[in-house]
């Protein structure tokens, strides 16, 4: 046996860094390595999303940091890959520890076929910018801590306290202080702490972007008074402050500084502005963002008196809880050299004897999940450390797992004994038994992205579908890999680039653990699939995990999961924000009960002629190149392969006969470019269009000082017109209007006789070939820099934006707009998956409702808040007759079966007579309908027509109110079976 992390001979580690293709690797020097000297240029191809979490600076402070990293048990190793992934300089994984069989359980880059190699060329293949080194001398009270001087972090796991606490003293002691993290994991119970120096300044607290929010009027007095634009509310707090931009006046608040008192949610003063011009209109403000210091206690005395966070405000003592119990830990390991292995051997009376009693029992186990969930959480505060992004944790966080456990007590000593497996340390924990239950699990999980792939890496760690069990793990996503999925999805390598998420995600888990089974696919689970995932497919699983990025997919998801009562676990990130959702059948409410507010549509009007806001122009941009190289060349394409021949076109229009996008197909054709030259011709006459002519005629039509009937200005930004404008002096307010030397007759007759001559033009000079006559349509493509889409989505929206004196925006930001690119870090998205895999076990075991959370955390808060699961609501619709969104009626009929029969059937069986028949957006039977009564007769063959494999459909019905004027009840889903199997039987 050797140590986790070296003892390879030097050639062998050559070797395994050639074959990981790893660029520089440094191996354990005499001194740790330095800073870089210079700032390392972003990789935005690989960085892109976690650029819009932590900004640049951000990212610049890492990529010049050094962290010390002790331990490389489950915890130790998650640090060390979102650490990675993120992108820091340097850091030297520290183990001095032997490797053992049980940590195949634990540590996802341990191999069964090398127990006794090092993790560190997994991890340092994470990111190709980041040196990692190796070290395995002891650290212990004796070592000479001066090498951690070459640091700027110092992380420790799985120390012993006394250790922790001398190494924070030295950390907390120099000058810059270095940033010190303890964490600990043990059985049910995780702990991280903080100390980052007496002084500590962030510069953004809680990186959230600040707002822009439009003035209604700003009062001449002192103080002054704003009020916001339609009543908005302004978000912000007496003394903070404010810069005012584009405020027409009062122009001497522009690019100024006040410090506000609020006086409203929608109004607020400042400082004295009586002797400033009178406010006109027009202008916005924003919040300036102001750094914080933060002040931090050694170890040694936050012992005595922790300032905890608190995640569970239903039980808000159990920091303190944990706390203590986890010291009474820590005394018995400094007495006994070890950790206890029965529930006795804890004792305090001033205890949770429950919390001390199942610490005391699983300390020398590990939930892999619960490692990942506090591994998301210390890795932030490592960046934090790093950066001053974001406001730190102060100073202890302190979660358990006791819901997972509590049911098991009862159980004898022998179901947690080990066995020399892999699974010892989880069945520690858990017992044999619910083990078992795990490896015969059958999930199936939508998504292989990042949370898709975190959740894979759960599922290797806790055994979850081996084929020996007959368990399965089917896992479905339609995408392939990007460079920008590697810094969070750490499954996948550069060589995988292109590849199928999905296979490629099983491939690698298989190397963690080889017992799986992993069925891989290539769909998406939408109706277009139902004949895959069909309820067949449904019956045969015992739980559903969403790892998708949008709302529609998961109303999806949802819907069949409670279709087929089945639970469902899901999640989502957005940067450091994550939230998960607990369904379970007949206990819970499902993902579609509750409704996000709609997103905000920008007007059409504001878009076209009205822009405000950065956004408003980024938009514009984007739909101008849809139109431009989507819409336009598909229509193109469409006509031509309607239309035979460019001849044949010509002759149908000479003998008038009216085809639908002629006149744009041919106008098209005519001005299709075949030289360079000719595309910058047409480049200067679309910017004349939209950057000179429409100014000129919004102006024109709405001047600078058009007022409304209040007498307010219609017009509240600045449309400047283009400079050397003044030539045009003819300008037409009808959008639909040509240019003065065009309009030689009517327009409809002036555009047929054009396009004729402009087609007879192109037939005489050879330019209606087989491949002019066909366009290449351009799918949007954000992330690839070489195809000129973000260049010209971004020149088109600072133009558009300078035109109405709008800021513009950068290339970065205007990519997130354009894009709509959901900001994202690993660390996030391993919590995530983590919180989820814990609840996973819970759903597995059968617990009761109470056991169940659902979580929403910010870590750059840092804010974690666990709360219940929502109830499964019931709704009345008689007495004794009510359902929930888990109910289903049954109705099985056949051939000749009726409508009529169909409603006397539920009358029968279930007490109530339906009012009304829908199936899906058809109404079957609605009696005010007219000629709807004629239908009860018809079978429900001839109303509903079926294909032939179809051997049921899901009716919705309602039912009379019980008050005369009331509207119907809904009731719950009623699936009608055509035919009853032969042995009657559920078909």
């Amino acid at each position: 046996m050797i140590s986790k992390v070296c003892h390879l001979s030097l050639f062998s580690r050559i070797e395994q860094a050639q074959s990981f293709s790893l660029g520089p690797v440094n191996f354990p020097p005499s001194s740790p390595p330095t800073m870089a000297a210079d700032s390392m240029e972003i990789d935005d191809s690989l960085y892109s999303r976690q650029r819009y979490v932590l900004g640049d600076n951000a990212m610049q402070q890492m990529a010049q940091s050094s962290v010390f990293l002790s331990g490389m048990g489950g915890l130790g190793v998650e640090i060390a890959k979102n650490i990675v992934l993120a992108g820091i300089k340097a850091v030297t994984l520290h183990d001095s520890k032997q490797c053992e069989t049980w940590d195949l359980g634990s540590n996802f880059f341990i191999r069964q076929d090398d127990v006794v190699e090092a993790v560190y060329p997994r991890v340092a293949e994470l990111n190709p910018y980041v040196h990692v080194d190796v070290a395995s001398f002891t650290l212990d009270n004796n070592t000479d801590l001066s090498f951690l001087r070459k640091y700027q972090c110092v992380i420790l796991t799985e120390a012993r306290l006394s250790l922790q606490k001398r190494v924070n003293e030295f950390c907390h002691s120099q000058q810059p202080p270095i940033r010190f993290i303890g964490c600990d994991a043990y059985g049910i119970c995780v702990r991280v702490f903080c100390d980052f120096g007496e002084e500590f300044e962030v510069s953004d607290p809680t990186g959230e972007e600040p707002k822009e929010i439009f003035i209604q009027s700003v009062t001449q007095g002192n103080p002054g008074v704003v009020t916001c634009m339609d009543n908005r509310t302004h978000g912000l707090q007496t003394g903070d402050r404010v810069l005012f931009r584009e405020v027409n006046g009062m122009v001497e608040l522009n690019g100024t500084a006040w410090e506000v008192s609020v006086l409203s949610p929608h109004s607020f003063a400042i400082g004295d502005t009586s002797h400033l011009q009178p406010y006109a209109h027009g202008g916005f403000f924003v919040l300036v963002k102001t750094p914080r210091t933060y002040r931090f206690e050694t170890m040694e005395k936050q012992l005595c008196d922790p300032q905890v966070l608190t995640p569970d405000f239903s039980k808000p003592e159990a920091p303190l809880q944990i706390h203590t119990a986890m010291l009474a830990l820590d005394s018995f390991q400094e007495q006994h050299s070890r950790l206890p292995n029965t529930p006795s051997s804890l004792r305090s009376k001033q205890m949770n004897a429950e919390l001390v009693r199942c610490l005391s029992r699983t300390a020398r186990g590990t939930l892999p999940p619960l490692a990942a969930a506090v591994g998301g959480l210390a890795s932030q505060e490592v960046l934090k450390a790093l950066t001053g992004k974001f406001a730190p944790l102060q100073q202890w966080f302190y979660l358990d797992a006791i819901e997972v456990v509590r049911p098991l007590q009862s159980l004898p000593a022998e179901e947690f004994s080990p066995r020399g497996d892999r699974y010892d340390g989880l069945r520690a924990c858990v017992g044999e038994s619910m083990c078992l239950e795990l490896h015969k699990l059958r999930v199936f999980m939508v998504g292989c992205g990042a949370i898709g792939c975190e959740m894979l890496k759960n599922f290797a760690l806790l055994g979850v579908g081996l084929a020996k069990c007959s368990g399965e793990v089917c896992i479905t996503d339609p995408d392939l890999i990007e460079k920008s999925n590697l810094n969070r999805q750490f499954l996948f390598r550069p060589h995988d680039i292109q590849k199928p998420k999905s296979t490629t995600a099983a491939f690698t888990t298989l190397q963690i653990n080889p017992d799986i089974q992993l069925d891989a696919h290539l769909n998406k689970v939408c109706p277009a699939t139902e004949g895959i995932y069909s309820d067949s497919f449904f019956s045969g699983l015992h739980l559903v995990v969403t790892a998708l990025d949008n709302v529609e997919a998961r109303r999806y998801v949802d819907s069949r999961s409670v279709s087929n009562q089945k639970a469902l676990l899901d999640s989502g990130t957005m940067g450091t924000k994550g939230h998960t959702e607990i369904i379970v059948p007949n206990l819970t409410e499902s993902y579609n009960s509750h409704r996000d507010p709609p997103e905000e549509e920008i007007p059409f009007c504001t878009l076209k002629s009205f822009p405000a806001v950065i956004e408003h122009t980024i938009q514009w941009a984007r739909d101008k190149f849809e139109s431009s190289f989507v819409h336009k060349p598909s229509i193109y394409n469409l006509f031509w392969q309607t239309h035979s021949s460019a001849e044949a076109v010509l002759q149908r229009m000479q003998a008038r006969e009216s085809l639908e996008g002629v006149f744009q197909v041919i106008k098209l054709l005519s001005r299709r470019p075949s030289q360079w030259e000719q595309c910058v011709v047409l480049a200067r006459l679309k910017f004349d269009k939209y950057f000179k002519r429409k100014a000129l005629q919004l102006l024109h039509s709405f001047p600078l000082d058009t007022r409304l009937k209040d007498g307010s200005k219609f017009v509240s930004m600045s449309l400047l017109p283009t400079k050397g404008s003044s030539g045009f002096t003819c300008i037409e307010t009808d959008e639909t209007a040509k240019k003065p030397d065009q309009m030689k007759m009517t327009l409809s007759s002036e555009e047929e006789r054009e396009a004729i001559t402009q087609l007879e033009e192109a037939i005489a000079a050879n330019k209606v070939t087989p491949e002019r006559l066909q366009m290449n349509p351009l799918q949007f493509e954000k992330d690839d820099d070489s195809n000129g889409h973000m260049d010209f989505v971004a020149s088109a929206s600072a133009l558009r934006a300078r035109m109405y004196s709008i800021e513009a925006a950068d290339r970065l930001k205007t990519k997130r707009i354009a894009g709509k690119i959901i900001p994202a870090i690993a660390t996030a998205t391993a919590a995530v998956a983590g919180l989820v895999a814990l609840e996973l076990i819970k759903v597995v075991g059968g617990y009761g409702f109470d056991s169940f959370k659902n979580c929403f955390f910010n870590l750059a808060i840092p804010v974690v808040v666990l709360t219940e699961t929502a109830p499964v609501k019931r709704t009345h619709i008689r007495d004794n007759i009510n359902f929930s969104i888990w109910d289903r009626w049954t109705i099985y009929g056949h051939e000749d079966f009726t409508l009529s029969d169909f409603i006397n059937a539920v009358r029968e069986k279930y007490g109530i007579e339906p009012t009304m028949v829908v199936h899906g957006v058809k109404m079957l039977y609605v009696p005010v309908m007219p000629g709807h009564s004629k239908r009860l007769k018809l079978t429900m063959h001839k109303l509903i027509k079926p294909s032939v494999e179809r051997r049921y459909v899901d009716l919705t019905v309602s039912f009379a109110p019980e008050t005369d004027g009331d509207e119907d009840l809904p009731g719950p889903p009623v699936r009608y079976y055509f035919i009853r199997d032969a042995d009657g039987e559920t078909p």
